[in-house]
């Protein structure tokens, strides 16, 4: 990892948040551009199990039709590696058997969803974490990804963090 020029690997919370909020696909199409530029780039990318996040339920919306139709198939990395398999591993052997803060339901939520290999493929890769989660040390209800990239020296930013490093700028134009 390059800490001067970091590559990231983007949550699906980017994402929603990003369609549903402040960065709809009306109104800063620059946003969706950026992410498909970086991700070319080879600074960007996300996750096999985002995809799935991102696909479940067939909601038919602009978000996973923007995700069917102009990602490309090197956007979603897949995990299905030793190296991002030995990290998994040693996450959800912390996050099981060392956090008796955590409620036994949070647990079970993250060994469904994407977050622990998230992390486990920034570890491996070098990569920076994007997400819109914050740090609690104190959460009991949720297993929060900022708490594992913490306790697992993975780099950790929220999406404006992101496009800083990566100087992205959103302009205005007359339509």
């Amino acid at each position: 990892m390059n800490p001067a020029n970091p590559n990231f690997v983007l949550d699906a919370n980017v994402f929603i948040q990003a369609h549903r909020r402040y960065y709809s696909f009306d109104i800063c199409p620059g946003f969706w551009n950026s992410l498909l530029h970086y991700e070319q780039a080879g600074r960007l990318c996300s996750i096999d199990h985002v995809h799935k996040e991102l696909l479940a339920g067939g909601k038919g919306d602009i978000l996973e039709n923007w995700v069917k139709s102009n990602t490309p198939d090197t956007f979603f990395a897949s995990t299905q590696t030793k190296e991002v398999a030995g990290h998994f591993a040693a996450i959800m052997q912390w996050v099981v058997h060392e956090q008796p803060q955590f409620k036994s339901e949070a647990k079970d939520e993250f060994a469904r969803v994407a977050d622990g290999w998230l992390v486990a493929y920034a570890a491996a890769h070098g990569f920076t974490v994007v997400t819109h989660e914050e740090y609690n040390p104190e959460n009991k209800k949720k297993v929060l990804i900022p708490n594992v990239c913490k306790q697992f020296k993975v780099p950790c930013v929220n999406t404006f963090q992101m496009l800083r490093a990566l100087q992205v700028q959103l302009d205005w134009k007359v339509a």
